[in-house]
């Protein structure tokens, strides 16, 4: 556990990427092959069933420290991070003094920290929960302590993406990042068995496992900087679900780029892949799709969040797979080839198709850069949210790899709200509030519409989180709720009716834009302006 501790305090105290990268290889060099699997399992932002919650690990804390509730309320609100606070009050040192030679964290290796301590708590009763950690509480340092805390409530976040993990685990195992991307995809369990598999190269566990997916980098310039326009594919950004067929020996899967199953959820879609060659995978799009048009995310979210499909829902809401790309066919990788090859197999592929319910991506037609960016215009209209570019002759990547793939998207709506609430961070910004709630006006009353953590920077940060502890109202743990005062403009992707909401609105993907010194509290927008928005959504 010591040297995953140290391991992340390395990580968490450094921004260079190259930095980064160099610890994660050292470690997972020296490390326990165990040992390694479960860092890599962590760091890539997996988690294992919580056993315990926030709350009891709160309560419990009140009754450890030995302190007046409100004093350690106070303590948590003012150092924003659970785990650290309970690190501060009751670990078997504090920061800057001399850890325990012995303890729970010097002697158990990081694995067998899941193996036999966290894992098994799932199985014990409340009493015996609490026993056992708060055990674990008063003989780990502080490190360790905070750590193991961050474990338990699935919380662990220190700044590394998937990335870099696969990059650190390239140069260990001096193989192409691509492979390691197909070896950790989809579902796997941390040991020594699973990391000794990923060194031998093994590649796909499983006869469904997807490919990484590609992603296409934000354009932010005219498209006309990309060159030649014949040298690009233009297609629409659809507003889906991201996803993957998988069809091999027989099986059919479809998966989400989240790397979750999501088959049943879509049993049409599933049925129409099954008439597809063995040995093909195509990449592409679930969308909700009704009357020869795309209905917005919002309906395709309501069939996500059902436990179980009826056949009302199944007929409100139909699924189609609007295909972008081919990565598979006859069983052989065709990801190196280019693009225009692998559209040209995959519309042989889906020609032998019967129905629409697979179908190929339209390509834009081969128009001027200027004629394209006013088709560009046209796609709110459509129910999509912009252009994709890919290069004719790219081959098919992994993550994001600037210039080959772009998404030319269409400008967000905007609107003003009100800071109402605000939260601490995470990490670094534990200290700080950084997560804020933004309301409107119904009538004389300010209305929450949205929370956004985005769009300031570190100085604006620091100014704000100064304001918010000068004017806090009320405090509801670590949230505050402030004056009506500051107005900051906020863009979002999208709305939908919600019955979970007061307002009666959800906003998709809101971030910060700006901070609206120049404007009043009385200046900011109506409920009406966003219900007016909602209403002019194609339904």
């Amino acid at each position: 556990m010591q040297r995953f501790a140290a391991l992340f305090e390395s990580l968490d105290t450094t921004n260079a990427t190259s930095a980064k990268v160099e610890v994660m290889a050292e470690y997972f060099r020296s490390a326990p092959a165990a040992d390694a699997a479960w860092a890599v399992y962590v760091l890539m932002g997996r988690r294992v069933k919580r056993s315990v919650g926030q709350s009891l690990l709160h309560t419990w804390l009140i009754e450890e420290a030995g302190l007046p509730a409100w004093l350690v309320d106070e303590t948590y609100g003012s150092v924003g991070d659970l785990a650290e606070t309970i690190a501060l009050l009751v670990a078997a040192d504090v920061p800057g003094t001399q850890a325990p030679e012995c303890g729970l964290g010097a002697d158990l290796a990081f694995s067998r920290w899941f193996t036999e301590r966290i894992l098994p708590l799932a199985d014990l009763d409340p009493a015996a929960k609490r026993a056992q950690v708060t055990g674990w509480w008063r003989q780990l340092g502080y490190r360790e302590c905070f750590l193991v805390n961050k474990l338990l409530t699935g919380a662990l976040r220190v700044g590394v993406s998937r990335s870099l993990v696969t990059r650190a685990l390239a140069a260990v195992f001096d193989q192409p990042r691509i492979q390691i991307e197909r070896g950790l995809i989809g579902e796997w369990q941390p040991s020594a068995d699973f990391w000794q598999a990923l060194a031998r190269n093994e590649g796909s566990r499983h006869v469904s496992h997807p490919y990484p997916f590609f992603l296409a980098s934000p354009l932010e310039g005219p498209a006309a900087g990309l060159g030649a326009r014949e040298q690009w594919l233009a297609e629409w950004k659809w507003d889906g679900i991201r996803g993957q067929i998988v069809r091999r020996r027989g099986e059919c899967t479809l998966w989400s780029r989240g790397e979750e199953i999501i088959t049943a959820r879509f049993p049409e879609i599933t049925t129409a892949a099954s008439f597809l060659p063995d040995g093909a995978v195509i990449d592409g799009e679930v969308v909700a799709w009704k009357e020869d048009r795309v209905l917005p995310f919002a309906h395709l979210q309501q069939r996500i969040g059902r436990l179980k499909l009826t056949a009302k829902i199944l007929q409100d809401i139909p699924a189609r797979f609007i295909a972008y790309d081919l990565l598979e066919l006859g069983g052989e990788d065709i990801r190196p080839q280019p693009l225009r090859h692998r559209r040209r197999e995959l519309a042989v592929i889906l020609e032998q198709l019967s129905g629409q319910i697979i179908q190929l991506s339209p390509q834009i037609p081969e128009v001027s850069w200027q004629d394209l960016a006013a088709q560009r215009q046209q796609a709110r209209a459509r129910g999509v949210e912009g252009i994709m570019l890919k290069n004719w002759e790219s081959h098919y990547g992994t993550g994001r790899q600037r210039g080959s793939w772009w998404k030319w998207k269409i400008d967000p709506f905007v609107f003003d709200g009100v800071l109402l609430y605000a939260a601490p961070g995470n990490g670094r910004r534990s200290n700080l509030y950084t997560d804020y709630t933004f309301g409107v006006w119904s009538g004389d009353t300010l209305v929450p519409v949205a929370k956004a953590y985005s769009g300031l920077n570190a100085e604006e940060i620091q100014e704000l989180d100064r304001w918010i502890r000068a004017h806090t109202r009320e405090k509801f743990g670590i949230v505050r709720s402030v004056e009506s005062h500051y107005v900051f403009e906020l863009a979002y992707e999208g709305i939908a009716k919600s019955t979970r909401h007061k307002s009666g609105v959800a906003l998709r993907f809101p971030r910060i834009l700006r901070w609206r010194k120049d404007k009043a509290a009385g200046e900011a927008d109506q409920l009406a302006d966003l219900q007016r928005v909602l209403a002019e959504q194609r339904v």
